[in-house]
């Protein structure tokens, strides 16, 4: 077996958003660095999550529009949803080609192309097509990301089940697909093939779909959702083969499906990696212990960036924690970064979001939540979404944004102006002194903080959202 040498600064693995944040910070600093990536390359959010999901949704909106303007029912037209998921993928393939291009531009002749595995914190072995590169670095960064999580207990159904990176990939929809996980993309994809004609079963261990944690938004979505797909919440899903096909049975529920979509989570890339033979303390996910305000592992030279690091398998998260991972590893000391609000989105349109810390985390806390309701507000009800639900989560004392939680119509938009505030530490009372058209669907957000303003114990004597000028 042939076998060469590189001696460098950093060492990547990973050419995806995690990977590629990390570069440019080794880049900026001037350091040497490999890049080691076994391809194909392009990003998770290019190739398989944010950007195909979003187009899916979009089709399916375009589709549903179209149904309601004409007054048909949604029924399953092959052709047609052949020729658009043709174009779905075209347009798939077009992000996918231009983040794998970032990351041959960025790299050049850096770029080594391999699977990757540590023989110690510091050394790597790459090997491709029968050839061995050991890699001595001073510093490295392991951000290979993650893969669709699809349990052993799915091995009788797998000649009909699809993971969440596959889907993309089919060439033909069927008919019917049972969907297993009913979380953000669970909830997107069944609500996006649903809109394209497909009858869709949904099924989840949880009684909460898309991670909602607020029980009245939870309720709301469900009442929502419920009429574009089947929702079987709150019991185990058991699956048998049927006659080219899938038989789902929960409770009292049983369906049979041309295909599942198993959308069960996902797990990080780390088990390749020959962790813990390398000298790497591992927890019981085999994942190694981090700081996540320097992305360093304790007591060693190496540092976690994205999916891999088995916590919020978000493209933003990925992007700073690649930054963050980058910048410390062409440091003598690492510096520690303050971490930004949490937010979480579901493009189910209307969207559901959260925001800040969950209710869950409040329970011991006195919190007032502000509440406003689609009922409430005239964009909604233009938009015929007066079931939007947005609760804000605020100190009782000093009424300072602790988190939300809603099911808007556009409620991507309320969940960044709400992320924004609850980072800046806005309070109700500051955020009524910001403008607010009309009529717009941020008067939700108006009126719910109005809410908390009404529930607080200390009532200021003047007019909401007024600031006092000194005018002598």
């Amino acid at each position: 077996m042939n076998q060469k040498t590189i001696q460098t600064d950093v060492a990547i693995i990973g050419a995806g958003t995690a990977g590629l944040y990390a570069l440019r910070e080794v880049r900026r600093a001037n350091k040497q660095f490999v890049l080691i990536d076994k391809g194909p390359l392009g990003t998770t959010c290019a190739r398989v999550g944010c950007m195909p999901s979003k187009l899916a949704l979009h089709e399916g909106a375009i589709q549903k529009l179209q149904q309601n303007t004409e007054n048909k029912t949604n029924t399953f037209n092959a052709d047609k949803l052949k020729k658009t998921w043709a174009q779905l993928q075209e347009q798939r393939d077009f992000f996918a080609n231009r983040a794998s291009n970032m990351a041959i531009s960025a790299a050049q002749e850096h770029l080594l192309t391999g699977t990757a595995r540590f023989l110690d914190p510091t050394t790597l072995e790459v090997s491709h097509n029968g050839q061995t590169t050991l890699v001595h670095a001073k510093k490295v960064i392991i951000a290979n990301g993650s893969r669709p999580a699809v349990p052993g207990w799915l091995d009788p159904v797998l000649e009909y089940t699809v993971s969440t990176d596959e889907l993309f990939e089919l060439k033909e929809l069927p008919s019917s697909i049972g969907i297993l996980g009913l979380g953000a993309i669970g909830m997107e994809m069944g609500l996006a093939l649903s809109r394209l004609g497909i009858k869709v079963v949904g099924a989840d261990l949880s009684p909460a779909i898309a991670g909602i944690t607020d029980p009245h938004i939870n309720e709301q979505a469900i009442a929502r959702f419920s009429q574009e797909m089947e929702l079987w919440l709150g019991q185990p899903t058991a699956v048998s083969l049927a006659e080219n096909g899938v038989i789902l049975q929960s409770g009292n529920h049983q369906a049979r499906v041309d295909l599942l979509l198993a959308a069960l989570g996902r797990r990080p890339n780390l088990d390749s990696l020959n962790l813990q033979a390398a000298g790497f303390p591992l927890n019981e996910k085999g994942i190694p212990a981090f700081n996540p305000h320097t992305m360093q592992v304790t007591g060693l030279p190496v540092f976690l960036a994205g999916d891999c690091t088995g916590s919020k398998t978000l493209m933003h998260e990925a992007s700073a924690e690649g930054s963050i991972a980058g910048f410390n590893a062409v440091q003598d000391s690492p510096v520690c970064f303050k971490r930004m609000v949490s937010v979480g989105i579901a493009f189910s349109d209307p969207d559901v979001f959260s925001v800040g810390e969950t209710i869950g985390n409040l329970t011991e806390r006195n919190i007032i939540i502000g509440k406003a309701q689609g009922t409430g507000n005239g964009r909604a009800r233009v938009l015929h979404e007066e079931n939007s639900l947005l609760h804000i989560y605020a100190d009782a004392e000093s009424g300072t944004l602790l988190g939300a939680a809603g099911m808007t119509a556009r409620g991507e938009h309320l969940a960044h102006l709400l992320a924004w505030a609850i980072q800046r530490k806005e309070t109700a009372a500051s955020l009524l002194q910001m403008p607010f058209y009309h009529p717009v669907l941020e008067e939700m957000v108006q009126s719910a903080l109005q809410d908390i303003v009404r529930q607080m114990p200390a009532q200021s004597p003047y007019p909401f959202g007024l600031s006092v000028l000194n005018c002598h």
